[in-house]
């Protein structure tokens, strides 16, 4: 019996020298998450703004000078092309008067 005994007392002290072991790994796990948590409340993040940069009265005169040349160009096109439509349109008009001359001039 006391080889049992010895055992048991052997066993128990193995026990607590484990139990002590996961408590000061218990220990330090906390220490970390607390320490890590101190730091996260230290450094808050950076949230600056940047600067509205100045009114740049020359880049906007640019804009508006390439979108007033570019509405004038359109416009001239536009112009151009209304013009050849109803050249166009007189040319069929007076080519069908004459080819209805033609035909009438034909028969008599």
């Amino acid at each position: 019996m006391s080889d049992a005994l010895e055992k048991a007392v052997r066993e128990a002290v193995e026990a607590a020298k484990n139990s002590e072991q996961l408590d000061a790994i218990r220990n330090d796990l906390i220490a970390q998450a607390v320490t890590r948590g101190l730091q996260s409340m230290q450094s808050p993040t950076c949230q600056h703004h940047q600067p509205k940069p100045e009114f740049d009265a020359k880049k906007w005169l640019v804009i508006g000078g390439v979108v007033i040349s570019g509405g004038l160009v359109a416009s001239l096109f536009a112009v151009a092309v209304a013009i050849g439509a109803v050249s166009v349109a007189i040319l069929a008009l007076v080519v069908r008067s004459m080819w209805a001359d033609m035909q009438k001039g034909g028969r008599s």
